[in-house]
């Protein structure tokens, strides 16, 4: 399966917080929410399509936090609700023990070794979406083959960026 990635960002490169103002509060944050005056009917067409080719999910613990917390009571039977409740949820975490999520696996050992076997098996896309953390490890190790960036013209001003201020 190839590996791809779809981020929203602001113009700063923020990613944090995009769908809600208490989505992800870490260090504070308190500017969350700020895609909902972009959404359209277009855009969300992409994302459908997007979704339309996953055959697995790649999600960081934070992630599947928010999303489990979510998606469940909110399946609407189209390719985006229903695909995150039932597509296979794989979740690097060493703390993430027992989920009841249906279709959720745990990766507690070589993330970068299941990674690349979750990568071998056949099928068209193990997705990312959101989770900054996990994606940030994932493009050192040079294990994304394809990275989607949604920026919306917004600059947030703070917030956890994708991207290093510096450069490697």
């Amino acid at each position: 399966m190839k590996l791809t990635a779809m981020m929203f960002l602001s113009v700063d490169g923020v990613y944090q917080g995009p769908g809600g103002a208490d989505e992800d509060r870490r260090g504070g944050f308190d500017r969350g929410g700020w895609i909902a005056p972009y959404a359209h009917e277009e855009g969300w067409r992409f994302i459908t399509s997007v979704y339309e080719r996953a055959d697995a999910l790649l999600l960081g613990r934070k992630t599947w936090e928010i999303w489990e917390a979510f998606w469940p009571h909110h399946d609407k039977g189209d390719p985006v609700s229903h695909g995150i409740n039932v597509l296979p949820k794989y979740v690097p975490s060493t703390t993430l023990t027992d989920p009841t999520w249906q279709n959720t696996h745990v990766i507690d050992g070589d993330v970068e070794a299941a990674v690349r076997e979750l990568k071998a098996k056949p099928g068209r896309e193990i997705q990312v979406h959101g989770s900054g953390d996990l994606l940030r490890w994932l493009l050192e190790r040079d294990l994304v083959d394809e990275l989607n960036l949604r920026i919306y013209p917004v600059v947030v001003g703070e917030g956890t960026r994708l991207f290093p201020e510096r450069g490697q």
